[in-house]
């Protein structure tokens, strides 16, 4: 197997950036590996943001349906959303520079 694929492989199922730091590309490695780990504080951020009120109604009454947990996500589903697509384009973009870096 050609190190390129390595890379693609590294990048597409272990982690974005992986397979730029496998083919010696340390700044770009490096910067897609923080801003990926960045985002996925974020949308944790933005989860527990949303969820807190459920936490919140959880300690005080003690009773929580599905319903309530889908309503409190809700106020968040946007930035969520947003940061899904954020993570999605970098992974894509880290895809596409493997594809299109001379090897």
């Amino acid at each position: 197997m050609s190190r390129k694929i390595r890379a693609l492989l590294l990048n597409a199922f272990v982690l974005p950036g992986l397979g730029q730091l496998y083919l010696g590309r340390k700044v770009a490695g490096i910067v897609i590996i923080l801003l990926v780990n960045l985002l996925l504080l974020l949308a944790l951020f933005v989860v527990l943001k949303g969820a807190s009120p459920l936490i919140a109604a959880q300690m005080t009454s003690g009773s929580l349906g599905s319903g309530d947990i889908i309503a409190a996500l809700d106020s968040v589903a946007v930035y969520g959303r947003a940061l899904l697509a954020a993570i999605v384009l970098i992974w894509a973009y880290a895809l596409v520079d493997i594809i299109r870096h001379p090897s």
